[in-house]
């Protein structure tokens, strides 16, 4: 009497639209044995695609046919699709188990491979599943390619959208708040320039986003957030962006500024916001006195709470406790703080600079123009090179991709200036707003939060500060700070119409 294992095996998809069951082949299987007088050693059931062999039931099986050889002499499945969907695996797996003393057979497409005909009836068997499914694949393939193509998202909804089927059955991706306005506000803070990705990934996490590292990249790489559709290059067609039918999040132009400052391409802010804790707001503005690397800062706990330190990395040993540094920072920014007459000044600029905000508007959308002008001109002469044999093929394909690539970016800014609605300000409000942040800007900067400190330091301090233990020493001061400074320090006694062989500000009579 010979011995054998059964392998039944089915994916969700065929049990579902074949019947093949495991207990239906388990039933024709064991009635195969009676017939035959063979003894059944053990069942094997299997739920995994048959396109490879490694399969979690497979692997035990082999492990146990090498480890107890001998033991069984038939492995018995109902079909060689059974078996394997992939004819060079299924070679290699039959030789193997031959080596073990163990025949393979369907008994629904029974061979004698003893017969060297018979070979070719085994190569039909097992080639004809795996053609089954490359045509399945290469349908779908080509099925959710016409889909996006249409515009439809084909997945998983992206962070910040959910999906949902219509009443005809058609699925398609919505609005999921609050997640969509935390990345909406994410990828207003990256466009910016001024925090990093992973940092305005911790911020957005603060405000409940529920997000990866790995996943919250590579959304800022997602077209779908600005409405398109990402159609990769297949065969003749070139990849491209098509319009999706759901609702995007962010403009064009603002995705395109994205990806300008992730690949580096846009020079972010020398005073680059970074994620820290309360009490070091300098932390990463401030110079060693020393060796001028720049100081961090870290907490030491003592018997009962922590003490912040400003400290070098370097062996130089610098360290200042964190509250005498951010005492002396508060003292120096009254230095610059705006006396009341000089408001008047101040809002007088403001004005000028605002009424010629729209034609400099006009001027930046001409030279958008002219961009977009002198791109397609680029790619005309490019096209005319090719027909004459300057230029090869692979190289024209290069110049046209680019040309495309510039053109699309200043396209979507255009619609975006284009698009922008005219906003009614009351000028003479926000500039009195203005002048009493100057006038306070010691207060405001004591009251603020760590993210508000941080950006009132970078815009006032583009350079680096050095701290000597006593006071802050800095290089480049903001303009508009340094002029305040220079009126309340050297023109403050100055009377009206007195000479003067400095250079100061012209007075008013």
């Amino acid at each position: 009497m010979k011995t054998a294992d059964l392998y039944i095996r089915v994916s969700t998809d065929e049990q579902a639209d074949k019947g093949y069951s495991q207990r239906s082949q388990e039933d024709v299987l064991r009635r195969y044995c009676e017939g035959g007088n063979i003894k059944v050693r053990k069942v094997i059931y299997e739920d995994h695609s048959a396109k490879t062999f490694i399969r979690p039931e497979w692997t035990k099986l082999l492990a146990d046919l090498k480890k107890h050889k001998g033991k069984t002499e038939l492995l018995l499945f109902t079909k060689w699709d059974r078996f394997s969907r992939n004819a060079s695996d299924a070679y290699y797996m039959i030789s193997m188990l031959k080596k073990l003393g163990i025949e393979p057979v369907a008994i629904e497409q029974p061979l004698d491979t003893s017969v060297p005909e018979n070979k070719m009836m085994l190569a039909v068997y097992l080639t004809a599943p795996e053609i089954e499914n490359d045509r399945r694949g290469l349908n779908t393939f080509y099925g959710i390619r016409q889909a996006k193509k249409e515009g439809r998202w084909m997945g998983f909804a992206p962070i910040g959208y959910k999906n949902k089927t219509h009443e005809n059955g058609k699925k398609y991706i919505a609005i999921n708040e609050p997640n969509a306005s935390l990345m909406k506000w994410a990828f207003e803070m990256v466009s910016e320039g001024q925090f990093a990705a992973t940092q305005v990934l911790k911020l957005a996490r603060e405000k409940g986003l529920v997000c990866s590292k790995n996943n919250f990249l590579t959304a800022m790489r997602n077209p779908c957030y600005m409405g398109m559709i990402r159609l990769h290059a297949f065969k003749n067609e070139s990849a491209c962006f098509v319009p999706g039918m759901h609702e995007p999040l962010i403009s064009e132009a603002m995705f395109y500024k994205v990806q300008d400052v992730i690949d580096g391409r846009v020079r972010q802010s020398s005073g680059q916001l970074i994620y820290v804790p309360e009490m070091l707001p300098l932390r990463g503005f401030l110079q060693c006195p020393n060796c001028s690397r720049l100081l961090t800062g870290s907490a030491t706990k003592g018997r009962n709470n922590y003490f912040h330190y400003y400290h070098c990395s370097s062996a130089c040993g610098t360290r200042f406790r964190a509250e005498i540094v951010n005492e002396c920072f508060v003292a120096e920014l009254q230095k610059y703080k705006l006396r009341r007459p000089m408001g008047a000044i101040y809002s007088r600029v403001v004005h000028d600079q605002f009424h010629n905000m729209t034609r400099a508007t006009i001027d930046y959308r001409r030279k958008l123009v002219s961009s977009v002008t002198e791109q397609n001109n680029r790619l005309s002469k490019a096209r005319e090179l090719l027909l004459m044999n300057d230029i090869d093929g692979d190289d024209y394909k290069i110049l046209k991709k680019d040309c495309e690539d510039r053109i699309i970016r200043l396209e979507a800014e255009l619609r975006e200036i284009s698009e922008k609605p005219v906003i009614k300000i009351d000028l003479d409000e926000i500039v009195e707003k203005a002048v009493f942040t100057f006038e306070n800007i010691d207060s405001i900067y004591v009251k603020a939060d760590i993210t508000k400190k941080r950006e009132i330091i970078g815009s006032m301090f583009p350079e680096k500060m050095c701290f000597d233990g006593k006071e802050h020493r800095t290089g480049k001061v903001n303009e508009a700070m340094a002029l305040s400074h220079l009126i309340m320090s050297k023109l403050k006694g100055k009377k009206n119409g007195a000479k003067s062989l400095e250079f100061d500000l012209p007075h008013e009579g």
